[in-house]
């Protein structure tokens, strides 16, 4: 007798409802484990299965803090990032846990979304390449995966609440593209679907992303939970294809689905399908061991990853690296307080912590150091900035460390501007007023405007470095290693460059006017002039390309070349292979990467390359035909340092099939300049009507954002939301300088921004019971201004209302 079959109906609708912040439910008759999830992506931050209901954000065991995806994407390094999969699920053996949930897989659309520090990159190539390493190191140790976030989920302000609206083109070709290859290649354990809709449909409840096309298209065969708080209605959830609500613990949805059962409007295959791919994941990655851990080699691995995957975006005459025979000025809060990591669920609490300032003094280079600016604050503080002065009249040599902070960079919202903090671009503005020219060394999640940047010698990009940033900083300022990242998003040379920036994420609904055009496709296809290009990135050698060949085996084009390094030192160099679609009235980028391949050389040291290019890479989705086609014409194969630097080129001429046009002649045109699409023909391309949306409007529904509470009552629940997270944040600033005290500021300014983006419905949700169901719908009534008819319902719910069970009335306001 299986274990499935001796389960009750309501044995089997409990157990798809998580218990506590990050466990599964137990059943103890039948010696079912309970499962223990982890946040990553880049770290294990494993806390008390019995913690609060914020899921320990700032409290969670020591545990090595890699880069973030944002940078070790940086080091196009798939060998690499299965290494850090292999370490990561060792913590996760460590500590007993059995799920990481990541890798976090979604597409940089837009470089102010809070979240994407988490995400590789703006191609979904990379992106693929890079998450199926991650995941298959992972697996390699019986440890589950959660690709995460399934799909369209590109901004933060209105997370819980948003309407992507998106053409079929854009969402196949770039913002599922990355999940589909991840899962055919890797087969992950699970996979986390996200908070937001696609085109007015919860990603929860999109029966078409969760079955059709995740299943059936392309074959998964693992778990689906929602991420945490995404429930919408639990019975229509599952009918869909989501079997694992977390964190759960909300009774009333359990009790929807057996009472959908039994009435026939939930099948019970439906639920069988569920429970069984839980009971497979139980069955994949249950242990009870736990096992020692070398933390202090994955230190090390966090090192080697920072420093590969830190970019050298300028350095003039040579002004890097330096010399340990001078003596400099190092101007710069961010020296000491480096930052390392995002904000968030993600925050790890670092087994090891070593800052520039802890391995300059280490290694004995002769510095003065000054602050500068207060990291924690944004606007301009005079006395840092006048004591920094002073220093700088008489130095020669100085080194500014600067970067975004987690006061302007976080999950829960998006940031405001691409701009640095105030108080930092006062500082190396009057420095330079000075006569100086700056070594700047950068850290940070996303893209920044440098206007400054023609007026500094030298730019090293660490970005985020993980734990081992410091000793990764020292080693490439002064030679030690060899920069060799490569940027994986384009860095504009201001925001207003950004197509759509001036509407991003200014309500619930946002419109992906620019379809595939995201990133260096849009840059490069309207040839606008770009800080630094996708893929750019410098070296203390040099290298060059040479005898390009193109040939094809079977279904596969196999492209080789001479690279060598012709300069001095040793080095590493990223061959970024480019292919041009042949001009038509179906509208594609100038260039989209196809492969790439990084390849350390000696100095003086020749090889010879070769990447690989399945021809059915270089199909476009058909949104008539609803399937993947092959343009008939001449290809151009583009060997490249970056997506603006294209070194070889070799013309290859492709058969395809010819297919009636999917597009009018008004899209085609239109789509020369993807910045200027209409709203008429916005819908055109999506086939539909744009939808729209009232701020406020009232009466408010389970599925208004809190922050859009503007009545009486509705302002006062609002402010004490919010103020949970500002109360922790005072608090922390109590402490005294720590670690410590930085977790606990990081995490309550992370609460207090996200809080407002909350619905009751997702707050309720994902509060682990700590916001029961009828309390929540007492509160949607507060807000309306009907207190007496939920203090009643509250009461009756109370004494056994039938309301209880049933749970929301999803999208229809309190009446």
């Amino acid at each position: 007798m299986t274990k499935l079959s001796q389960l009750s109906l309501e044995e089997k609708a409990a157990l798809l409802s998580g218990r506590f912040q990050k466990t599964t439910l137990p059943v103890a008759r039948l010696d079912l484990p309970a499962l223990r999830f982890s946040d990553g992506p880049h770290g294990v931050r494993a806390e008390d299965p019995q913690g609060d209901s914020l899921g320990g954000i700032s409290d969670s065991l020591p545990a090595t803090c890699f880069p973030p995806a944002a940078t070790s994407a940086c080091s196009w390094d798939p060998e690499l990032l299965y290494r850090m999969g292999v370490a990561l699920a060792d913590e996760c053996r460590h500590y007993g846990i059995h799920v990481l949930l990541g890798p976090a897989v979604n597409i940089k659309r837009n470089p102010l979304a809070g979240r994407n520090f988490e995400y590789f990159s703006e191609d979904p190539h990379i992106t693929s390449e890079l998450g199926t390493a991650v995941s298959k190191g992972i697996q390699s140790q019986g440890v589950g995966v959660s690709l995460k976030h399934f799909a369209a989920n590109n901004s933060e302000n209105y997370r819980f609440t948003g309407n992507s609206i998106v053409d079929i083109r854009a969402l196949r070709e770039i913002y599922l593209k990355g999940f589909e290859q991840i899962v055919k290649k890797s087969q992950p354990t699970t996979l986390m679907c996200a908070y937001n809709q696609i085109n007015g449909v919860f990603c929860a409840q999109n029966k078409w992303l969760l079955s059709d096309v995740l299943r059936e298209e392309w074959g998964f065969e693992g778990l689906v939970m929602t991420d945490w708080g995404a429930t919408t209605e639990r019975e229509k959830d599952l009918a869909a294809g989501l079997d694992l609500e977390m964190p759960g613990m909300v009774p009333q949805n359990v009790s929807r689905v057996v009472d959908a059962v039994k009435a026939g409007t939930l099948s019970t295959e439906a639920l069988d399908t569920a429970v069984t791919n839980l009971l497979r994941l139980i069955e994949r990655v249950y242990r009870e061991e736990q096992q020692p851990c070398d933390f202090a080699a994955n230190a090390d691995l966090a090192a080697e990853i920072a420093c590969k995957s830190a970019v050298l975006m300028k350095n003039e005459n040579a002004a890097l690296p330096l010399s340990k025979n001078k003596r400099y000025l190092v101007i710069g809060d961010l020296f000491r307080f480096m930052r390392y990591q995002g904000s968030g669920s993600s925050l790890i609490n670092p087994a090891f912590l070593r800052t520039p300032e802890d391995q300059f003094r280490q290694q004995g280079v002769d510095y003065d150091y000054i602050r500068g600016y207060r990291e924690s604050e944004i606007d301009l503080e005079t006395e840092y900035l006048n004591e920094a002065l002073e220093k700088a009249k008489d130095a020669e040599n100085i080194l500014l460390f600067l970067g975004q902070t987690d006061y302007v960079e976080s999950e829960g919202f998006d940031r405001e501007s691409m701009t640095l903090p105030k108080n930092q671009l006062a500082l190396i503005k009057e420095v330079i007023k000075l006569g100086k020219r700056p070594i700047v060394v950068l850290f940070g999640g996303s893209p920044v405007e440098l206007p400054f940047t023609d007026d500094c010698v030298a730019i090293l990009n660490m970005m985020l470095p993980g734990q081992m940033g410091g000793e990764a900083t020292y080693k490439l300022l002064f030679g030690e290693e060899n920069p060799s990242g490569k940027l994986a998003e384009t860095w504009p040379l201001r925001y207003k460059d950004v197509p759509y920036g001036d509407s991003f994420s200014k309500n619930p609904l946002e419109f992906y006017r620019e379809s595939i055009f995201v990133g260096y496709r849009y840059y490069e296809t309207v040839n606008k002039k770009v800080r630094f290009p996708f893929g750019h990135g410098l070296s203390y050698t040099n290298f060059s390309y040479s005898d390009p060949i193109v040939e094809k085996h079977d279904q596969n084009y196999i492209v080789s070349l001479d690279l060598s390094n012709t300069g001095a030192v040793d080095g590493a160099e990223i061959v970024q292979l480019y292919v041009s679609a042949p001009k038509s009235n179906v509208f594609k980028p100038v260039r989209e990467l196809r492969a790439f391949q990084r390849v350390s050389l000696k100095a003086g040291e020749s090889k010879r390359i070769k990447l690989s290019l399945p021809e059915a890479e270089l199909r476009y989705y058909h949104p008539l035909l609803k399937r993947w086609v092959l343009e008939p014409g001449l290809y151009k194969f583009q060997l490249a340092t970056s997506s603006s630097d294209i070194r070889l080129v070799v013309d290859v001429e492709m058969a395809g099939e010819d297919v009636p046009h999917p597009y009018s002649a008004e899209i085609s045109a239109a789509y020369r300049n993807p910045a200027q699409i209409s709203d008429a023909q916005f819908e055109e391309l999506l086939a539909t009507p744009l939808p729209q949306y009232e701020m406020g409007k009232r009466p408010y529904t389970y599925e208004t954002a809190i922050g859009e509470f503007d009545s009486f009552f509705g302002k006062i629940i609002r402010k004490i939301l919010v103020g949970m997270g500002t109360k922790q944040y005072k608090k922390a600033l109590k402490l005294p300088d720590s670690t410590e005290r930085e977790r606990e500021k990081k995490a309550g300014l992370f609460i207090a921004k996200m809080m407002p983006s909350n619905s009751l419905r997702s707050l309720c949700y994902s509060s682990s019971g700590a916001l029961s169901y009828p309390l929540s719908l007492l509160l949607l009534d507060f807000a309306n201004g009907r207190p007496l008819r939920g203090l009643t319902r509250l009461f009756t719910a109370r004494m056994g209302d039938s309301e209880k069970r049933n749970g929301p009335q999803h999208l229809k306001p309190s009446q």
